[in-house]
């Protein structure tokens, strides 16, 4: 019994080969496209048909306007922000469509785009990390507007490096 033991103790773990590895992950990415991405991607489109539909997206557009102004971007844009909030690829989903139905242009599409990533799947990301992990009620006001913030500057930044660079067109 003994000898059983040491034995089982010899064995080697097989390791898997690249192609094993490499299929492993295409099969992993592949459903996070399918289960995450695309769903995101649906919902964009489906809100932005929804809001533009009802004439809801114009109403909000004009009342957001003087705040997204402050950005270079029409009141409307808001939408690709409100979706990102949920799933970044909703985010960059609406902007593109805003962009496709000419709502927003190329460079005002490029000042959305690192807002939705930096602050995209904020609720997700805040439920998975911060009340799964505990955090203390008194930060969980300051974890949710530290990305809005980041949000922010980044679009700020990126309209100034847009309009340095003469792409403001």
């Amino acid at each position: 019994m003994a000898n059983q033991a040491a034995a089982g103790a010899d064995v080697k773990k097989v390791k898997p080969s690249i192609v094993e590895e490499f299929v492993a992950g295409a099969k992993k990415g592949f459903y996070i496209g399918a289960e995450m991405i695309a769903p995101a991607m649906v919902l964009a489109y489906v809100l932005i048909q929804f809001l533009d539909i009802t004439g809801l997206m114009k109403s909000v557009g004009k009342l957001l306007e003087p705040v997204m102004i402050l950005f270079g971007l029409p009141g409307e844009a808001v939408f690709a922000l409100v979706a990102a909030f949920f799933a970044k690829a909703a985010g960059c989903a609406t902007a593109a469509t805003l962009y496709s139905k000419g709502v927003i242009t190329a460079a005002q599409a490029t000042i959305l785009f690192p807002a939705c990533v930096t602050m995209g799947t904020l609720i997700g990301h805040f439920v998975r990390i911060v009340i799964v992990s505990n955090v203390d009620r008194k930060w969980h006001s300051l974890l949710i507007c530290v990305p809005l913030v980041d949000a922010a500057v980044v679009m700020i930044l990126t309209r100034i490096l847009i309009n340095v660079m003469g792409l403001n067109g």
